[in-house]
């Protein structure tokens, strides 16, 4: 446990990430959110983007680690 970052609000899984971006572009392509509810909105999926592509990266090291475990010597 001492290698977990304490953090207050959990970190919504990556698919659940995906579609709760999904959610605010499609409130945000509506045109009926005020400006300040649009731009709260765009905040909250610029850090989910952001999420999601960590995760991505995070991911993708994991693959290349695993592959690399894996070649013949």
């Amino acid at each position: 446990m001492a290698n977990k970052k304490s953090n207050p609000t959990p970190v919504p899984d990556f698919e659940g990430s995906i579609q709760k971006l999904e959610s605010i572009v499609n409130k945000m392509e509506t045109g009926e959110l005020s400006l300040e509810d649009a731009l709260t909105h765009f905040e909250q999926g610029i850090a989910l983007a952001k999420q999601c592509q960590q995760a991505l990266k995070e991911a993708e090291q994991r693959v290349q680690q695993l592959m690399s475990e894996n070649e013949p010597d």
